[in-house]
């Protein structure tokens, strides 16, 4: 109960937001078709001997609310643990993740003799994580020296180019493959707000057009949301955030007159640009077309047959495969020049067992309460746009982003555990005004994944690169209050003012 509680109340403060900025509308919340509304009704009352045994057993083994507690204490660890007990958690975090979600499976398996669930979450976790992995240790052979003098033109341009970059290798590969050089291009005038500038545009919002760009978006992908579907909702909002946010750049960078930072002495130029580990790009190369080796696209792709689902393992087994022989076989110069560690990765591997493990309470929950009228009722785009983007900015977007997916099937009867239903989801006629609530998940979770260090993973790691090299970063709510407040939240409003607050 306490958990329906605070995902109702953190969709009526969504619901609010969204009122108040839309300057009163009529319909700030659409109401749920009553042929949804009725399927519910029906599933929830027994109004069929078939229709009450499915819901007994459903009933059976939903997850008790306290259930939730270990996901809970994982994000809030992951949120503080970084500032406020850097030594323990740095030291520790490996074994919490993995006792958090022992614990869930555990009970999963014998409390509610639910072996489905932990199952799902252990096929798409080697999913994910096998694309993050060698995403990340293939770029890391990759080292990009540009020898030419800074300039707010030369920045925006990589800078936009790293967004488009970020689409084909990741916001993880693009960030750690154009970091470094984007650093030693500003050496002689660089300031924390390049890196933040750079956090905003390469590492969150450049990758919303494909399912490889960002975490949240290759789980819905996993999920059986088209590859494409990305590229063909989300262009227009990533077109109109990154030529504000690129101009906003630009007129700051613009007025740093600064000649100094990583550099003292004069330093003379040769305006090449020179590249090291050419063949990790072909590595790259055979990741990217692995993604496409989907069993539930491609029939001829050997498949893991299971609860009525086809998981893939021949995808991942290529990646992993890529994911060592790109490290063993890449250039010891671009490995050394790029200071490779594995510790990002692994952190990241860690981390991600303790969420997919902890959090599939936290989803049966949503589901089940955005599958009654009064929770269908809460949901809207809008609420589904600032709900997704509030908690993606202080939590991870990944499980933030699922767990609104979840909600906004539920909603209207849908089950995010079947992929038909996902794809009836995503490409609409089925479920009322499901593409634009689609949007409102997948456009919040990327972009509002930047509104603090803990929103995506390769924020953090390029934090930590940046301080290695010796620029001084701004705290966790001195990067809030200096950057995210007055540059990224008016952007926030102003892309749900164009593409969602007067739509529908």
């Amino acid at each position: 109960m306490v958990s329906k509680a605070l995902f109702k109340l953190l969709l009526v403060f969504s619901l609010f937001t969204a009122s108040t900025l839309s300057y009163g509308s009529n319909e700030p919340v659409r109401i749920v078709e009553a042929e949804a509304l009725e399927v519910v009704q029906e599933e929830e009352h027994g109004a069929s001997t078939e229709h009450s045994e499915e819901s007994h057993v459903s009933e059976h083994h939903a997850p008790p609310g306290w259930t939730v507690i270990p996901f809970v204490v994982l994000l809030l660890m992951i949120a503080t643990g970084p500032l406020f007990y850097e030594h323990f958690w740095h030291k520790n975090y490996p074994l919490v993740a993995v006792a958090l979600a022992t614990l869930v499976v555990l009970y999963y398996l014998f409390g509610l003799h639910n072996t489905h669930g932990p199952i799902h979450a252990l096929a798409e976790y080697v999913q994910f994580i096998a694309l993050l992995a060698s995403l990340y240790i293939a770029s890391g052979g990759i080292m990009i020296d540009i020898d030419k003098k800074s300039s707010p033109i030369a920045n925006v341009i990589l800078l936009f180019v790293g967004a488009i970059v970020a689409n084909l290798i990741g916001t993880t590969g693009a960030s750690m493959l154009l970091v470094r050089p984007y650093i030693r291009l500003n050496k002689t005038r660089i300031k924390a707000y390049h890196i933040i500038f750079f956090i905003f545009a390469v590492s969150n919002i450049g990758g919303s057009l494909t399912p490889i760009g960002d975490p949240p978006l290759f789980l819905g992908f996993l999920k059986g949301i088209p590859f494409f579907w990305t590229l063909e909702h989300n262009i227009g909002a990533w077109l109109f955030a990154l030529v504000l946010l690129l101009a906003a750049f630009y007129i700051l960078d613009k007025r740093n007159h600064s000649n100094y930072g990583l550099a003292d002495d004069e330093i003379s130029y040769t305006n090449k640009i020179k590249l090291v580990g050419f063949r990790n790009f072909i590595w790259l190369a055979v990741i990217i077309g692995s993604v496409f080796l989907d069993p539930n696209v491609i029939s001829w792709v050997p498949a893991i047959h299971y609860d009525g689902q086809k998981f893939s393992f021949l995808r991942e087994v290529i990646m992993l495969a890529v994911a060592y022989f790109s490290y063993k076989f890449a250039n010891k110069k671009a490995i050394y020049g790029n200071e490779f560690s594995f510790e990002p990765i692994r952190e990241v591997a860690f981390i991600f067992i303790g969420i997919f493990g902890t959090m599939m309470p936290a989803l049966a929950i949503v589901s089940g309460f955005a599958a009654s009228p009064e929770g269908a009722k809460l949901i809207s785009h809008n609420t589904l746009y600032w709900g997704t983007g509030m908690l993606s900015g202080f939590l991870d977007n990944a499980p933030t982003y699922l767990n609104f997916l979840t909600a906004a099937m539920a909603s209207q009867g849908g089950e995010i555990g079947s992929i038909s239903q996902v794809v009836d989801f995503a490409r609409g006629g089925v479920f009322h005004d499901s593409v634009l609530d689609l949007k409102a998940i997948s456009i919040a979770a990327v972009f509002f994944g930047a509104f603090t260090y803990i929103g995506n993973g390769p924020n953090f790691m390029v934090k930590s690169i940046a301080e290695q090299i010796g620029i001084k970063m701004p705290s966790f709510f001195g990067y809030i209050i200096r950057f995210s407040i007055p540059f990224l939240l008016p952007l926030l409003i102003l892309v749900w003012l164009v593409f969602f607050a007067f739509v529908g």
